[in-house]
């Protein structure tokens, strides 16, 4: 079997049973399922949510997306081996820590395979929360450019590339187009402070004004959890993007949690702790394929200029990228799971017909 075949690259065509139409992200899909499958699972397995709470089946691929495109490989790789296991691995371990140590609950209900979730719907907060230990990537050029203002926050002169930060430095933008807030602009993923938060929490979706301070709680917790581990690896926990979401459990109670994806090499900078302390910056996370592809072709101002988009979306379906290109990623992904669980990571050599079979089997959801 060809390292191709055992690569899930689509993953909206599942026979998964629902009445609605399946959602595709860019690298997770979301079938829905029908409200009679929702009440029978929770009663079957006991979930801790409200009897009528809607289920979901999140299916996660092993497709690679950087600078809002889609990439593939030669011969017909189209997406990294181990990739969607590593993140649905990585995820589930911090998720269980901060569950553990007290922080909140997050999403997920059940893992039936290594490439799928059981999840409760939420809420969701309309925010993406990113927190920064380092100086680096946009910040960074936005800061050589003169800018000292982050999110209302105001940043200390005479600091270099790749510094770490006095302290941990939370810089939300919105999730989603948000109206009628002052000040906001109407686009998706535009910076916004806690001041704006604060006067406007209603229309960021936020229960009640304490709830911005429970949201910055989690976020400071959830990044400590992490960062405190990865130390242990001597791996360097740089930034990384927190969402969070309401559910209501068993008893009633609405309850703010994690939710998405947490701490994993697509939704952080994670550098290797040795090559800094030697000044040489390592990532073992998705930005060391972004630095890839920026080196890999003649005019990398294509990937960097959203006015050039037309053109990069041609880069990206008209190059097989080297099998050696995306083996390095598979290798980061990989062994970055291994050494957070501390567990080898399981490749499956039919992913799809093995989710198929598991979801018939013990939840009785393929149609």
């Amino acid at each position: 079997m060809s390292l191709a075949d055992r690569v899930l690259a689509v993953n909206n065509d599942l026979p998964i049973r629902t009445d609605e139409p399946v959602h595709s992200g860019k690298v997770r899909c979301v079938y829905w399922l029908t409200a009679a499958d929702s009440h029978r699972l929770i009663a079957e397995h006991n979930y801790d949510v409200a009897p009528d709470a809607p289920l979901a089946i999140m299916v996660i691929s092993d497709r690679i997306s950087a600078f809002e495109c889609i990439w593939h490989g030669e011969g017909g790789m189209n997406g990294i081996p181990g990739k969607g296991a590593a993140l649905n691995a990585i995820s589930n371990q911090w998720f269980k820590l901060f569950r553990e140590k007290g922080l909140a609950d997050s999403h997920i209900l059940d893992v039936p395979h290594p490439l799928v979730w059981i999840v409760q719907k939420a809420r969701p907060v309309m925010i993406e929360a990113i927190c920064r230990q380092y100086i680096t990537g946009s910040m960074w050029r936005s800061y050589a450019k003169g800018e000292r203002d982050f999110c209302g926050i105001q940043i200390a002169e005479g600091l270099e590339r790749d510094q770490k930060l006095p302290e941990l430095l939370i810089t939300p933008s919105t999730k989603g187009i948000l109206t009628g807030i002052p000040g906001v602009p109407e686009v998706d993923d535009v910076n916004v402070s806690r001041a704006d938060i604060e006067n406007n929490y209603q229309s960021f979706k936020f229960n009640s004004h304490d709830d911005i301070d429970i949201y910055e709680k989690l976020l400071g917790e959830g990044f400590d959890v992490i960062s405190d581990e990865l130390a242990k690896l001597d791996q360097i926990f740089v930034d990384t993007k927190f969402e969070f979401g309401y559910v209501t459990d068993r008893a009633g109670n609405e309850k703010l949690i994690y939710m998405d994806e947490v701490g994993t090499p697509d939704s952080s900078r994670i550098w290797d702790g040795p090559s800094y302390r030697e000044g040489k910056v390592v990532e073992n996370s998705k930005e060391g394929f972004r630095q890839l592809l920026l080196s890999h072709f003649p005019d990398p101002d294509i990937l960097l200029d959203k006015n050039r988009m037309d053109e990069r979306r041609a880069l990206a379906e008209d190059n097989d990228l080297p099998e050696s290109v995306m083996m390095a990623v598979s290798e980061t992904y990989v062994s970055m799971a291994e050494k957070i669980t501390g567990q080898p990571l399981v490749i499956s050599d039919n992913p799809k017909a093995e989710i198929i079979e598991i979801l018939q089997e013990k939840y009785g959801l393929i149609d």
